[in-house]
């Protein structure tokens, strides 16, 4: 996909009936060091209320957003925050694994088994009609479930520490995708969702 990737940076594709869906154990330009623990002391974290079918939810996680563009979901605008240096390398790594360029970050931090993330798709308007969505993964495996928006399809999916998951192409039209609770106990989780805002 990226003629300038570096060669240790090969994105396995998955069978995803429509849609595009690439893994990558960990890209090779990560930084060296606990990323999860600076990731969790670095980032101002906020509780957020969205909007769905016109009730008020708060949001079972803590987010934060960095990059240069606001993004607009579920009733909610998020206001960026600079890259930190952190992000900012973590982002170099993503783009060179992906050969795709992101100008903002969607960060996700799951606490323990009790947070998650709602079905849904990325699929607002100035994310482009077919986006590519960046997951980089830091912390406690989580299962990661796409469900076919109209055909009985579903894929699942345990993402970890380091773990990078490209969704691309028609995804975002005909899948939904999301984190579920779970009974077993696990410690923190941070997802970094890079995309790119138009």
């Amino acid at each position: 996909m990226d003629l300038f990737a570096p060669a240790d940076d090969v994105l396995t594709p998955i069978p995803l009936d429509d849609g595009e869906l690439y893994f990558l154990a960990r890209p090779a330009a990560l930084p060296e060091g606990d990323i999860l623990a600076r990731l969790i002391g670095e980032t101002a974290w906020r509780a957020e209320t969205i909007t769905l079918w016109g009730r008020r939810y708060l949001q079972p996680r803590l987010i934060a957003w960095q990059g240069e563009a606001a993004y607009r979901y579920s009733g909610l605008t998020l206001t960026p925050q600079p890259f930190s240096p952190l992000l900012r390398e973590l982002r170099g790594a993503v783009q060179r694994a992906t050969g795709r360029r992101f100008n903002s970050v969607l960060l996700n931090c799951y606490r323990d088994q009790r947070d998650s993330m709602g079905m849904h798709s990325d699929d607002e308007p100035e994310l482009g009609p077919e986006p590519a969505i960046a997951s980089l993964s830091f912390g406690a495996a989580r299962t990661f479930t796409l469900k076919h928006k109209r055909l009985p399809k579903t894929l699942k999916l345990q993402l970890g520490d380091g773990n990078l998951l490209l969704m691309a192409g028609k995804t975002q039209q005909n899948w939904r995708h999301g984190i579920a609770k779970t009974r077993r106990p696990c410690g923190p989780r941070v997802n970094l969702t890079f995309r790119n805002i138009a």
